[in-house]
């Protein structure tokens, strides 16, 4: 059989800051780069793994069973458990992956690389499966067998992409809708040059203080709390500022939908801007590199605002920009941060695009 190939994108996060497991809404967009795999079945039962840019060959076997690793490994093993348990006849195969998504930038290459390994092995193994199932088999695998409590959003985000079209998931319908994005803005991904580490410990931290939010206020979830209601609330201090961020990105998300289906991208931006305003003074997942991209990119002509994006501790900002500036928007907010810092950072021109099924049609 000849070789396989499948490409599946990384995704930035433009609004909903750790909604996704308060059961809120999202907005983002996958990007141009991502993950590729490439593969073919064998006659046996081993797997064998290879990755550009890491030395050695993960070898294991279907017949005595996948278990995780503690590698990068985990993530690609990890799906093949779940595709095999879900009844597809997975057997022996190979597969190699290269990447053109930058690391630690909080862009979901951990998503990409699973939703990469699903859909090549859906391409060698066919099995009926509808998109949605596809990215809960994915989250499944992280959840599961990597060992992380991740949300839907980035393999949705990686799966329904559409070019030039936001991504609104409602994660507690589980139910996705492409918004168009307006065609004079653009995004410009800045790296910090401090690469994303959310551990596992603030993660869960964060979790675990919006859920005592929930508790307390006797709901399910943070979904269904207004700003009203929260400010009414006898909450610990801390508790109800982690609340307020979850309620207030919530109540962004739907704003920013009108905003965007009237191509009103000056108030797109100032919400965006809001969203970060607020991972500073309530959620507390930015950083001092974060904070000076955010005032730098906001102070300069044509960038309509910009925030973190993924789940912050370092990594990488979104702003939204003018198209026709994006490349003067670029080298200055680089050149302020690097005089400002003394850090490099690196700036990316993100376009909204296809996702993984639609870069592998056959599928």
């Amino acid at each position: 059989m000849s070789d396989i190939h499948a490409f599946a994108p990384g995704r930035v996060e433009l609004l909903g800051n750790h909604t996704d497991y308060n059961g809120g809404v999202v907005l983002s967009a996958a990007i141009q780069m991502g993950i590729h795999a490439t593969g073919r079945r064998r006659n046996d039962e081993k797997i064998r793994l290879t990755s550009e840019g890491i030395e050695g060959v993960i070898e294991a076997s279907r017949k005595a069973g996948l278990l995780p690793r503690g590698g990068w490994e985990d993530y690609p093993l990890g799906v093949a458990e779940m595709l095999a348990r879900a009844g597809a006849g997975i057997g022996g195969f190979e597969a190699h992956f290269s990447a053109d998504l930058p690391p630690g930038a909080g862009l979901s290459s951990s998503a990409a690389l699973e939703v990469a390994t699903a859909v090549l092995l859906t391409k060698l193994f066919p099995l009926e499966i509808s998109p949605l199932d596809l990215a809960k088999l994915c989250r499944r695998a992280e959840n599961e067998f990597v060992g992380v409590s991740c949300g839907l959003l980035d393999q949705v985000s990686s799966i329904f992409g559409k070019k030039d079209h936001v991504i609104h998931l409602d994660c507690r319908a589980e139910t996705v809708a492409l918004i168009p994005f307006p065609s004079d803005l653009g995004l410009l991904i800045v790296h910090s040059g401090v690469k994303h580490a959310l551990t596992g410990g603030e993660y869960n931290e964060r979790r675990d203080q919006c859920f005592e939010a929930a508790k307390r206020m006797r709901v399910p979830a943070l979904r269904d709390v207004t700003s009203t209601e929260l400010a009414a609330a006898d909450l610990p201090p801390l508790v109800k500022k982690r609340a307020a961020h979850i309620v207030g990105e919530n109540e962004r998300v739907f704003q920013a939908l009108d905003f965007l289906r009237a191509g009103n991208g000056d108030a797109f931006g100032r919400l965006m801007t809001a969203s970060h305003q607020s991972s500073m003074e309530n959620f507390q997942n930015s950083t001092p590199e974060l904070d000076a991209l955010v005032a730098i990119a906001t102070r300069q002509k044509g960038c309509h605002g910009a925030r973190l994006t993924g789940g912050g501790f370092g990594g990488a900002i979104v702003a939204l920009v003018d198209l026709s500036q994006i490349e003067n928007l670029s080298e200055k907010i680089l050149a302020d941060y690097l005089s400002l810092t003394g850090h490099t950072g690196k700036a990316f021109r993100c376009l909204a695009s296809d996702g993984a099924l639609a870069n592998s049609l056959s599928v």
